[in-house]
């Protein structure tokens, strides 16, 4: 009896000791497996960076939740609302549709949104060309649906807190002026033209029958000069004159960017003051009857016209034009576009104008291309979603929920041969926040390839060769791209949709 006891008690004593000693080692081996270092698989060495990013990701997941991608349009849901406008315009031809396509220079020569705007309004209606400037007379580029002359020089500002809706703005104290609108593309006939003053001031006249404008030529610019102090560096010389380090280094023949204190860099020209005014013969003009509105002034139910003239008028002392918008009475799309070169969000910012004038064009959908120029800055990516955050805020306090679509920067090279990587980081920051700030994004610039297809972009001409702006086939391609993602986002949310039993009032 008592040696079965014995047996009994050593059997058990053999079986404890043998759990013990295993979850002994496993624990030992699992508090290893964790202290470990990982295993220099040639896979995961590969994707080292992506690997780091999803981490990143995984710690801000609970702040900022991945959002879902169709087509490299990024959070596609908070265009939503818009689309279920568009679907309405679709089925019933109800309305008119503004969309607000703000940018710099990749946007303000009207290349890739002009295709964009032709595509939409192809499928959608025309209702209308929108908002034009008239750029040519401040010497700078425009889009090429509209031309503009003038008998007089006009000053001009620009991207500062004197600037309206298009970031320029066009002004003289001489009250002999005309200035002439001409269509180039017929298809914008237009009966509707609303003009943007600051405070919607009722500065100008519209005419028709107006004789001959000449053209007034600039006078021989002057040089403007700056002398280089402690600690100035040819970007910021740049953004305090308004220009671009690129525009700065190719007016003094710079090959680097490098500058010394004392050195007298060229900023730019000053037209010399012309106080001559070319005549023109007003014996025939008739002056339309136009309705102030809270936000412009507007000129309705004209014939249809190609050609149109903003007269002085005479009860004004001084006058600055910020923008004219021109519609027809169709229902259908009309694609606004507002591009300043050298511009960056903190230009947009600084202007509450800017804001405020942005109400008369009653937008259904901002779109926003803007980050090369901080790229060149040396901008972190912190701070670029800083001051994309300010823009949004602006939006909202302003435009409540109007949907927001960014477009992240195209590819470019630093010194036309070093791969710009904030272009991708910015991009990356913008898709992070995305869900949170409830706004859309199109990554152009893994549409485009990202960095690894500059040779791609240079072998086919579609890269300019400052490598930064892109060639005018460059901007087709972007935007069919961006057409095409945005055109697929809306017939699969059309196709996921019922269609509206009444049209969309609201």
């Amino acid at each position: 009896m008592k040696i079965n006891v014995l047996k009994k008690l050593l059997a058990l004593g053999v079986f404890t000791m043998t759990v013990g000693a295993y979850l002994s080692v496993n624990y030992s081996t699992a508090i290893n497996l964790a202290n470990a270092k990982p295993h220099n698989d040639p896979i995961k060495a590969a994707n080292k960076d992506a690997l780091a990013e999803a981490a990143n990701n995984d710690r801000d997941e609970e702040d900022n939740p991945a959002p879902e991608a169709f087509d490299n349009l990024y959070n596609p849901t908070a265009l939503n609302p818009f689309f279920e406008k568009l679907m309405s315009l679709d089925t019933f031809h109800d309305r008119k549709i503004n969309i607000v396509h703000i940018g710099d220079s990749h946007i303000q020569a009207d290349v890739m949104t002009n295709l964009v705007r032709n595509k939409l309004q192809e499928n959608f209606g025309n209702a209308g060309l929108g908002l034009v400037f008239p750029y040519s007379l401040l010497k700078t580029n425009g889009g090429r649906n509209v031309s503009f002359s003038s008998n007089i020089i006009w000053n001009g500002e620009k991207t500062s807190p004197q600037t309206g809706i298009t970031g320029y703005a066009l002004s003289t104290n001489k009250k002999n002026f005309v200035i002439e609108l001409n269509l180039k593309n017929k298809e914008y006939a237009f009966n509707t033209v609303k003009i943007i003053t600051p405070d919607n001031q009722r500065l100008f006249e519209l005419a028709t029958n107006v004789g001959k404008v000449t053209p007034l030529k600039h006078s021989t610019a002057k040089s403007i000069t700056h002398k280089v102090s402690k600690g100035e560096t040819l970007y910021s010389i740049s953004r305090k004159y308004h220009s671009t380090v690129e525009q700065l280094k190719k007016l003094n023949h710079l090959q680097s960017g490098g500058i010394r204190v004392g050195q007298v860099l060229k900023v730019g020209t000053k037209a010399a003051e012309n106080n001559v005014a070319t005549k023109v013969d007003m014996s025939n003009a008739t002056i339309l009857d136009g309705n102030t509105l809270y936000n412009y002034y507007m000129y309705d139910n004209l014939d249809s016209s190609e050609k149109i003239y903003l007269t002085p008028n005479n009860e004004s002392d001084a006058f600055t034009l910020d923008g004219i918008v021109l519609e027809n009475k169709n229902n259908g799309i009309i694609y606004h576009t507002i591009g300043v070169n050298g511009a960056h969000f903190s230009d947009y910012n600084k202007s509450a104008r800017f804001f405020e004038q942005i109400k008369a064009l009653e937008p259904d959908l901002l779109i926003i291309s803007l980050g090369t120029n901080e790229t060149f800055g040396r901008m972190t990516a912190e701070r670029y979603n800083t001051q994309v955050a300010k823009f949004i805020a602006e939006v909202r306090a302003h435009y409540g929920n109007c949907p927001i679509l960014f477009t992240t920067p195209p590819p470019s090279l630093y010194k036309r041969k070093n791969p710009n990587p904030l272009c991708g980081e910015y991009a990356d920051a913008l898709i992070g926040k995305s869900v949170r700030g409830n706004y859309s994004v199109f990554d152009l610039y893994r549409a485009l390839g990202g960095s690894e297809a500059m040779d791609h972009f240079i072998d086919d001409h579609l890269i300019a060769n400052d490598r930064v702006h892109y060639t005018r086939s460059g901007y087709l391609v972007q935007g069919d791209l961006f057409y095409n993602a945005f055109i697929s986002n809306y017939l699969l949310y059309k196709k996921q949709s019922k269609l509206p039993l009444k049209p969309y009032l609201n």
